[in-house]
């Protein structure tokens, strides 16, 4: 099977597809296809494409809906580059409160004065005076794979921190620090805390969800860190809140032309995730996302279909991708005899599994042509 790769994907992922595979960035035909930050929006899928691997978390650089409406299962690599970006979020939390950036600047500004640099130092510095985190109040929004991680580590560092998620998995609060106050609503973090933290997806609701109005109920001289995605605040917005001094700093991993230059903004290249290790750790989560659904039609962590993952109970497999419908399982079911038939539904679309000792003849094609099928594969 072919592996078309866009961006450079890390060596330890590619090796994990092994013999029977080409991978590459000049592959056609392509079975699965494994992305970092290319644009997938306006690329013309080809008719062989099963899969899509994002190595990372982020996916709106792929056409989920598109993807699935043509049985195309888009997988991302949630938690793989967690630890990078907690890492840096900890970083950003100093720098908003240090005014280490400044201060660096301001620094470099004094070469050439020669024995009277240590002076000037001392004259200066207090200029980039600025408060401790022990003991202040985080708010982190979105306790997800990194969320827990900032929470928990932020605790560690003598921080008081509130967490909020109305989707909290169960995995993930049994992963957080009992310290943690888990609160009810977005209120409870803006009236609380002297710092915020985002971690949430970008999607409808969540755009811009730090704008003009979340601010008005923040404590004055808020700090907000953005290492989630840029459009969850909006540019104007605070902008002017950090014009009014209501609040104190804004750091973002996401720059854009409005935001560089601007006096107490710290503006990061987009570095969360460029680690060598994180990258590491999502190309190999992501090549064993698509191999597994290739070779055994196991889905993990699909963000346009639900996960579904069984042990083969017969010789063979029918995998089918089809529109979420009750009337489908059971047609599909009348086709074969199956030793086991697994199904999953999400957001509209399905998956179901049928384990079978022979596949007839004909029967995958009697499955496609059921409606709402979308993609039927034997295994």
């Amino acid at each position: 099977m072919n592996i078309l790769t866009l961006n450079k994907i890390a060596a330890c992922g590619t090796a994990r597809f092994g013999a029977g595979y080409a991978v590459g960035s000049d592959v056609t035909e392509p079975a699965g296809v494994m992305v970092r930050s290319a644009s997938m929006l306006e690329m013309e899928m080809p008719a062989s494409l099963l899969a899509i691997a994002r190595a990372g978390a982020g996916v709106n650089n792929i056409p989920l809906v598109p993807c699935a409406e043509k049985g195309i299962v888009v997988f991302n690599t949630p938690g793989a580059n967690a630890n990078a970006v907690k890492e840096l979020v900890l970083a950003g939390l100093l720098l908003a409160s240090r005014k280490i950036a400044p201060a660096i600047e301001w620094a470099k500004g004094l070469k050439g004065q020669g024995a009277e640099v240590g002076k000037l130092v001392e004259k200066g510095k207090s200029a980039f005076a600025g408060p401790e985190i022990l003991g202040k109040k985080l708010g982190v929004i979105g306790l997800g794979a990194i969320g827990v991680l900032v929470a928990n580590a932020a605790e560690a560092l003598g921080m008081d921190v509130y967490g909020y998620d109305p989707f909290l998995s169960v995995r993930s609060a049994w992963g957080v620090d009992a310290s943690v106050h888990c609160v009810a609503s977005l209120d409870e973090i803006f009236a609380a805390c002297d710092y915020i933290t985002i971690h949430v997806p970008l999607t409808p609701d969540t755009k811009e969800m730090i704008n003009a109005a979340s601010v008005a109920k923040m404590k004055d001289g808020v700090r907000i860190l953005n290492f989630a995605r840029g459009d969850l605040v909006h540019t104007g917005d605070i902008k002017q809140a950090l014009a009014d001094g209501k609040v104190a700093c804004y750091v973002t991993d996401f720059p854009n032309d409005e935001l560089l230059c601007t006096d107490n903004v710290v503006a990061i290249p987009h570095l969360g995730a460029s680690t060598p290790e994180s990258e590491d750790n999502c190309a190999v989560m992501a090549a064993d996302e698509l191999k597994d659904y290739l070779e055994n039609g196991n889905i993990l962590h699909s963000v346009n279909y639900p996960d579904l993952v069984a042990p083969r109970a017969a010789a063979r497999r029918i995998c089918v991708l089809h529109k979420e419908d009750a009337a489908v399982v059971p047609a599909v079911s009348a086709v074969v005899k199956a030793a086991a038939v697994t199904s999953r539904a999400k957001k509209g679309f399905a998956y179901t599994v049928l384990d079978v000792e022979q596949i007839p003849d004909g029967a995958a094609d009697a499955i496609a042509a059921i409606d709402g099928v979308l993609r039927v594969r034997c295994l």
